[in-house]
């Protein structure tokens, strides 16, 4: 087990790990702290309809760090 409880490949991500971010995040980072699946959360994206504020610069997708935050109720 890694440090914060998670089996290596574990799903999700602690309270540290989500504070911890920086302004804005890939969507393979924004999908794992939502418990999103990665297909899941592309087709999400690609829709418009991702949970939080998803940023689209060129064929990347970032994560606005602060939305998610306030998603998952950790927002200051």
């Amino acid at each position: 087990m890694r440090e914060n409880g998670h089996a290596d490949g574990a799903r999700g991500m602690s309270r540290e790990e989500l504070l911890g971010l920086p302004v804005a995040v890939d969507l393979d980072t924004g999908n794992r702290a939502l418990g999103l699946g990665r297909s899941k959360g592309y087709e999400l994206a690609k829709r418009g309809q991702y949970p939080c504020k998803v940023l689209r610069l060129g064929s990347a997708y970032r994560v606005v760090t602060a939305d998610l935050l306030t998603l998952l109720g950790l927002a200051a």
